[in-house]
């Protein structure tokens, strides 16, 4: 009787651990999510202090990262969990290093809006306001996916990266054709193709996650897997 109390205390106290990390990583993407927004607002209005504020936050992305990473690590080697535990302990660890890379563009949205030259560049900024926006949901409902853990909106969601890539792609030759008619302005478009990049990774990062979600509830790996393929794993 004694050894099954013990059990139950032990089994107790793993679920505990694991219900909080889970509730750290979606603490942690929501204060990504939240510096994501701040980034793109502080680019289309150029706000330097608000860019300055989306700089200094992202220590508190790292530092998040580095306590829930070393959180997953002490649970693996305390508790040997097996099966879906284990699964979910190795997405959730994947999970916050590709929210921490979400960190570091918006730190480079972030620096892009420090270039007073952007002030003349206004038409461009508008374009990258709408792939952010577009970046800002699809970031969004993929961590609402995540705490809900559902595969079937991730499968959905992976694809979403194509739209994302597709609206970067129709920047990029928008600049290209800016730069060649004014060759003066290529030093403040470029800040804006790195701000355009940052925002198109954002789609790559939420397509891990989404992997890593499908991968906790399926069980399979479906990285460099179609569409139709995941459909029917």
């Amino acid at each position: 009787m004694e050894n099954m109390n013990l059990n139950r205390h032990i089994s107790g106290q793993f679920n505990a651990e694991l219900d909080d990390i889970r509730n750290r990583v979606l603490a942690m993407g929501g204060l990504v999510e939240n510096q994501l927004q701040e980034a793109l607002n502080a680019l289309v209005s150029l706000d330097a202090e608000l860019a300055q504020r989306v700089i200094e936050g992202d220590h508190r992305v790292n530092g998040m990262e580095v306590s829930i990473d070393e959180e997953c690590t002490r649970i693996i080697a305390k508790r040997q969990p097996a099966a879906s535990d284990l699964r979910m302990i190795i997405a959730i660890s994947k999970t916050i290093a590709d929210l921490e890379r979400i960190g570091d563009a918006c730190v480079k949205i972030a620096k892009a809006a420090l270039d007073k030259r952007l002030k003349n560049q206004q038409p461009l900024l508008v374009s990258i306001e709408n792939m952010g926006r577009h970046a800002t949901r699809t970031l969004h409902d993929t961590l609402d996916a995540l705490a809900r853990m559902d595969a079937e909106v991730a499968i959905e969601l992976h694809r979403e990266d194509k739209k994302l890539d597709s609206e970067y792609e129709g920047i990029i030759r928008q600049l290209m054709t800016y730069m060649m008619e004014d060759p003066r302005s290529i030093p403040e478009v470029l800040d804006v193709l790195w701000a355009a990049r940052a925002v198109e990774r954002v789609g790559d990062r939420c397509q891990n996650i989404c992997e890593y979600i499908i991968y906790y509830v399926k069980g399979k790996d479906v990285r460099h897997t179609s569409y139709e393929e995941m459909k029917n794993i």
